[in-house]
């Protein structure tokens, strides 16, 4: 790879979502479902700076998962139907919102982690020589 290539600025959204690799757009970065590729193999990029934690799952919670056990709930509480009405509607309703983004979200996540430089916090940086008192 040689160092002075010129990566294009690509936003989050347009890779991560499809699971692209942040710098080139072309690799894959998911090795099964969720687990992330050492690196990217169009590219060479290190994909060890992702950490995305439980940032997928929270989302999924908020915005599906919350809506979808509340329909649920009113299922039961409005018409008391029986066990297997909610296994043929409630199961699947919980499922298919909640199960299908999460890849997408941890692809946009770890694109937005590199798009924006995110590291870990310091208070001091390697570079920059301490402060004296």
């Amino acid at each position: 790879m040689c160092a002075e290539h010129q990566w294009p600025e690509l936003p989050p959204y347009k890779t991560g979502l499809w699971g692209l690799c942040p710098r080139c757009g072309k690799g894959k970065i998911f090795d099964g479902f969720l687990k992330l590729k050492k690196a990217c193999p169009v590219c060479g990029l290190d994909l060890s700076f992702a950490d995305p934690a439980d940032g997928p799952a929270f989302f999924v919670m908020c915005f599906a998962c919350i809506p979808s056990a509340a329909f649920a709930v009113w299922l039961e509480v409005a018409h008391s139907p029986p066990f297997w009405v909610h296994l043929v509607t409630s199961l699947p309703i919980i499922l298919l919102t909640c199960i299908p983004p999460i890849r997408p979200l941890k692809g946009w996540l770890v694109a937005s982690q590199y798009f924006n430089k995110a590291e870990e916090g310091r208070l001091v940086f390697d570079d920059e020589p301490p402060k004296a008192s």
